[in-house]
């Protein structure tokens, strides 16, 4: 692996700490309003996105090259209501699609065939994220967010496994 996608794939780790991160500080939001369900989501999407960090993690000690932890952005803390946190979760995952894609050109210019190998999971991986994100985003528009249709809307996210 050479310095330079070796320092994509540390920037890429960045960027999923990042989303681990936002995704715990909506949760901590969806908590402190009582939205037991919307946590749940939300924190095992944030145990998901560390283990797709600890995916590119793994994939330069395989390959016998340096991690390089970089400094995490503090997400943003507050957030209008449930529909503002989906369609900042549908944004960003739509940004982390296209730094998955970046970086998937570039393994290809590279001829980095092992790293295309890795990345053919996360590009999968990303059509479900923002397929996920946009059905609980829409009924969120649907329903609005108050009254039954968000409690029913608490309930079922809280089942996720």
């Amino acid at each position: 692996m050479n310095k330079k996608t070796q320092d994509a794939v540390n920037g890429q780790i960045q960027a999923e700490l990042y989303s681990a991160y936002l995704y715990l500080s909506m949760a901590a939001h969806a908590q402190n309003k009582n939205l037991k369900g919307f946590a749940r989501w939300l924190t095992l999407q944030a145990k998901e996105e560390q283990g797709h960090a600890m995916k590119f993690f793994d994939h330069l000690v395989d390959r016998g090259t340096a991690v390089v932890l970089q400094t995490i952005q503090q997400p943003p803390a507050h957030f209008k209501s449930p529909t503002d946190i989906f369609e900042k979760v549908l944004e960003h995952e739509k940004k982390v699609t296209g730094l998955i894609h970046k970086l998937y050109a570039l393994a290809v210019e590279e001829e980095d065939y092992p790293l295309q190998v890795l990345l053919q999971w996360f590009i999968t991986e990303q059509v479900e994220e923002e397929s996920n994100a946009t059905e609980i985003l829409e009924k969120l528009r649907l329903a609005g967010d108050k009254g039954m249709a968000l409690i029913q809307m608490d309930k079922a996210l809280g089942q996720r496994e």
